[in-house]
């Protein structure tokens, strides 16, 4: 099977997760999904396939060479709720350059001009929806590509490997992709996670990543008499707000470029909440940056009093880069596939985070691979096929020994 037609019938599961469910996994339509993949890869012929009772499926195909390292390769099954995830109606077009009419009758149309990607895909053949859902690119192009790596190396007995360890996680989209994975029972040395844009890219520095929540203490009083006793914890909040840096926010940086980010907020006079999301590459900055909010809500603490904001900072992930330099060769191997596929290799920083990211922390070395996906978490989502095929070229460059 292609990874064109497996990426179609892949994309035809809603795998939809659910951020506001506690259990894993967060919805039981990934269920649907792993148990189609946990047959294929037993027809395939993948030993030891295992889906556990979280949704993480597992298997391997064992080393036919001597002294190959064993390469993981993993991606998630799940999509986004920030759009619809269903019913995905993907249709498979030769671009020609210009816009991209999805709906005619609801006039959704993918704008060149706001698209500036686009502009490499012509000549090429994309795979897009009619606009009023996601693709699924993100990351059923991923897993399309393991699987497609996996057919050929089982029908190629010829070809030379180290041990391919498979993995398949659940809830990525919601934080949660690696909070269960088994990786002392995954076997690998090291491992990619296939969850990128463009073929070409190769990512292993993420943000270092906090959350963090303002709880605001006030005192409510009838406005008529509220002079000299009420203490308004909307304005408070708003007041903790303006002592942040204003330039220091996702809207003004790029890059390497660090931010806080203000994505909650609600309350009344008596009490008022803030949520943040911290993040910076850089370790030391990203300290900085916590201690600021500390010293923040200090001061306004000496100014109306002890225990009127309350802040509680939490650790979400940090950068795999000071992971991921202490194995230099995963990157290497990762440069040497690119470059043998055809391709110029761009290390490019991720402004997020990725369970490669969690996973290398928890002693498995995982930058991220590119999958062809572009546009991911909206209705414009595309994938490009040439280099999804390209993909699988890529990975088995990365196992071969």
């Amino acid at each position: 099977m292609t990874v064109q037609d497996r990426f179609l019938h892949y994309v035809s599961f809603d795998t939809t997760s659910d951020e506001a469910c506690p259990q894993c996994p967060s919805s039981d339509r990934q269920w649907v999904l792993a148990r189609e993949l946990e047959k294929e890869m037993k027809a395939l012929g993948l030993q030891g396939v295992r889906l556990d009772d979280h949704c993480y499926l597992y298997g391997f195909i064992p080393a036919n060479a001597e002294h190959a390292p064993a390469i993981g390769l993993i991606a998630h099954m799940d999509t986004v709720d920030a759009v619809p995830g269903s019913p995905i109606h993907p249709r498979v077009l030769h671009y020609q350059g210009g816009d991209v009419r999805l709906n005619e009758d609801k006039g959704i149309v993918m704008k060149a001009k706001d698209f500036p990607s686009l502009s490499a895909q012509v000549g090429k053949d994309l795979i897009v929806t009619d606009g009023t859902t996601l693709l699924g690119a993100d990351d059923k192009a991923g897993v399309a590509e393991i699987m497609t790596l996996c057919e050929y190396v089982l029908t190629h007995p010829e070809f030379k490997h180290g041990k391919i360890c498979v993995g398949f996680t659940p809830d990525e989209e919601i934080g949660r992709g690696a909070d269960l994975f088994d990786v002392q029972g995954f076997g690998a040395d090291f491992a990619y996670t296939v969850d990128g844009g463009k073929a070409d890219e190769i990512e292993y520095e993420n943000f270092n990543a906090a959350s963090a929540r303002v709880l605001v203490h006030g005192f409510s009083i009838h406005p008529g008499s509220a002079k000299n006793k009420m203490r308004n914890a909307l304005r408070l909040a708003i007041e903790f707000n303006a002592m942040l840096p204003p330039s220091e926010i996702p809207e003004c940086t790029e890059g390497y470029e660090g931010f806080y980010h203000l994505n909650h907020i609600h309350g009344e006079e008596q009490e008022a909440e803030l949520r943040y999301i911290i993040r910076d590459h850089d370790r030391d900055r990203f300290e900085q940056r916590k201690a600021s909010m500390e010293k923040i809500a200090a001061y306004l603490n000496g100014k109306y009093g002890e225990n009127t904001f309350e802040l509680i900072l939490r650790d979400s992930y940090y950068n795999m880069k000071e992971k991921v330099q202490e194995k230099p060769e995963v990157i290497d191997r990762a440069l040497y596939a690119l470059k043998a596929c055809g391709l110029s290799p761009a290390c490019v920083p991720i402004r997020g985070g990725t369970d490669g990211a969690r996973l290398s922390f928890m002693g498995l070395v995982c930058p991220n691979l590119g999958t062809g996906g572009y546009n991911c978490h909206g209705i414009f989502e595309y994938a490009c096929v040439q280099e999804m095929e390209t993909m699988v070229d890529v990975l088995k460059k990365i196992v071969e020994a």
